[in-house]
């Protein structure tokens, strides 16, 4: 599903229009961004909560070449999805 459908089954659901319900999703995901830039983790009870992981400073590999490489430590944002959403998925 991508956002102009998840924007016409929120739509729907929600009894508004596709347009305001696509607003709804982007105002979202960008406060979720900035909350997750800020060191902040989002949880929502029962779907998941968004954070942020430390991923460590790793070797790798050059496809190319083969050459062993350094690949930096990096902040990524993660999901962990809750116990509800879990268990639908089963």
């Amino acid at each position: 599903m991508r956002k102009p459908e998840l924007a016409a089954a929120i739509a729907e659901q929600a009894d508004l229009s596709k347009e305001k319900a696509a607003e709804v999703i982007t105002a979202f995901t960008d406060q979720v961004a900035k909350a997750l830039s800020a060191g902040d983790s989002v949880t929502l009870i029962g779907f998941g909560t968004f954070e942020v992981r430390n991923r460590a400073e790793r070797q790798g590999k050059n496809p190319q070449t083969g050459a062993p490489i350094t690949i930096a430590a990096a902040k990524v944002p993660a999901f962990k999805p809750g116990k509800a959403l879990k268990e639908s998925v089963q």
